[in-house]
């Protein structure tokens, strides 16, 4: 959705809008959840286990995907000491985010399904369900890359766990938001396709297996 329809399809774009902020917020809330239930409850003491989508918005995230299509909400701070599984603990925080939008975008596929036929493409609770359904697989699937600070990171430290690895877990940490950084704008400037090529194909799929192919 370009920045552009929001004069040319302002009903459209408050329709895509608002799927934007809800899969942010329940990404967001699910990080906190997860947190909070592993016995942590930093996030729940800065008002962040919450639906409310102005404690997860970030101004500048939220302008990024309108603007070029990577964004991101307030990341849910944690103590990992604090968390039930030393070792797991954060990974299990990490993966409450994507298991979120797996849910929305599975209960979005369900009810595209079904009402799509039935009150045709141009209907905007269809239109909200397609944005949905795409919005939280492309997050869910973009945060699965393995590179900090994105979700899937946590489980590649999580099997580096131990004093022998620090160094290249300190690598890992402090170069890869760099890594993806790069990747972002060499795909935004250069068209190169590092990360639609880790997000296309795995969309593909999950559009097969819901039937929705037939559909878009």
């Amino acid at each position: 959705m370009s920045f552009t329809s929001m004069f040319s399809q302002p009903a459209v774009f408050i329709v895509w809008l608002l799927s934007v902020v809800l899969a942010l917020t329940v990404h967001e809330f699910a990080h906190a959840l997860a947190a909070t239930l592993q016995g942590d409850d930093t996030a729940k003491r800065m008002g962040r286990l919450t639906l409310n989508p102005l404690a997860h918005m970030d101004l500048f995230g939220l302008l990024a995907l309108v603007f070029v299509h990577f964004g991101w909400g307030k990341p849910v701070p944690f103590n990992p000491y604090h968390l039930k599984y030393k070792k797991w603990g954060a990974f299990l925080v990490g993966l409450a985010g994507p298991v979120s939008n797996l849910m929305l975008l599975t209960i979005s596929a369900l009810l595209l399904k079904a009402l799509a036929p039935v009150l045709g493409g141009n209907n905007l609770l269809v239109v909200f369900l397609g944005f949905s359904f795409f919005i939280n697989a492309g997050l869910m699937l973009f945060n699965l890359i393995p590179l900090p600070p994105l979700d899937g990171s946590k489980l590649v430290l999580a099997l580096l766990h131990g004093h022998r690895w620090d160094n290249l877990r300190y690598s890992i940490e402090y170069y890869g938001p760099y890594v993806l950084m790069f990747a972002i704008l060499a795909d935004l400037a250069l068209g190169v396709g590092l990360i639609s090529m880790l997000i296309d194909r795995p969309l593909m799929l999950i559009m097969r297996f819901f039937g929705l192919d037939v559909i878009f």
